[in-house]
């Protein structure tokens, strides 16, 4: 007596199905992946230990030789965070400079195909730069005014002083947001240019070229209105207003009318985003 034939097909297509399937469960990328990387590649290089490390240490050093120059009545007319803009005018060119080889640095060294061929959506990769770049750069300026200011708050809040309202912190994280806007900016020139020298030349000219310019156009008196909107629209100027610093008076002795506040913002806004949709179009079309 013979037992039921089986069919030896029926046993053995499913552990061949089984042996031909992925061997991890495979997740489709997304805008939190690019993070993580960006994240690591930003922590893990000595560029930005030694960016933002100098940004504290010149924000932070300049403003503690303020305070300690200062007494309580040279804060009636500023905010305590003054002392932290002396170091930020010299900070902000760390803060550039960060942005730069946030993005140039690949192209140096040829990562950029590497990233490119591990994440082929260009503008998820780009937009993790700029996400993760900005909110170091902020978070690293504003806590080294917040450092400065709560310092200069402690050993000058004195009678004569005066009152100080929250109104001149809010001022300073705008500044501190200007900064970063900054260094959005000098990203995206990195994105366009690809060169390290290059972009971070272009970002000093963009700092130091328009108060020499608007200068040297109000010595002529057709070109003087001209000189005096561009003296009055330009980043060192925009700093200085957003913390607080007074004005100061015309030639004429009359108070110095400056722009609002909104105004400087809303311009740094205009340029940086500009300059950002190019590099989102430039670095879709080129080949690396």
């Amino acid at each position: 007596m013979t037992g039921a034939q089986t069919d030896p097909s029926t046993h053995s297509s499913a552990p061949a199905a089984a042996a031909y399937g992925p061997p991890v469960e495979s997740r489709r990328p997304h805008l939190g992946h690019a993070l993580a990387s960006e994240w690591t590649k930003l922590v893990s290089v000595r560029s930005t230990l030694w960016t933002l490390g100098s940004l504290v240490v010149v924000v932070v050093g300049i403003g503690m030789i303020f305070i300690a120059q200062t007494s309580s009545g040279d804060y009636a007319n500023i905010p305590f965070t003054t002392p932290a803009l002396f170091g930020m005018l010299v900070g902000q060119l760390a803060v550039m400079v960060l942005g730069v080889l946030t993005i140039t640095s690949e192209h140096g060294t040829g990562l950029v195909r590497t990233t490119f061929t591990a994440a082929p959506d260009r503008h998820r990769v780009l937009t993790a730069k700029y996400l993760v770049f900005g909110l170091v750069a902020f978070l690293t300026s504003a806590g080294s005014v917040f450092v400065v200011g709560t310092a200069a708050a402690i050993a000058h809040n004195g009678a004569g002083a005066g009152s100080h309202s929250t109104g001149e912190w809010a001022g300073a994280l705008e500044g501190s947001f200007y900064v970063t806007l900054l260094g959005l900016l000098a990203l995206a020139v990195g994105a366009l240019v690809r060169h390290s020298a290059g972009a971070i030349a272009v970002m000093i000219g963009v700092v130091t070229l328009p108060p020499v310019a608007g200068a040297m156009l109000s010595i002529w008196e057709a070109s003087a209105p001209l000189g005096r909107l561009v003296l009055q629209h330009n980043a060192p100027v925009a700093l200085m207003q957003l913390f607080g610093m007074p004005s100061g008076t015309s030639p004429s002795g009359s108070p110095q009318t400056m722009p609002a506040d909104l105004t400087q913002m809303a311009l740094m806004l205009l340029v940086t985003g500009a300059a950002m949709a190019a590099s989102y179009v430039v670095v879709g079309r080129r080949d690396v």
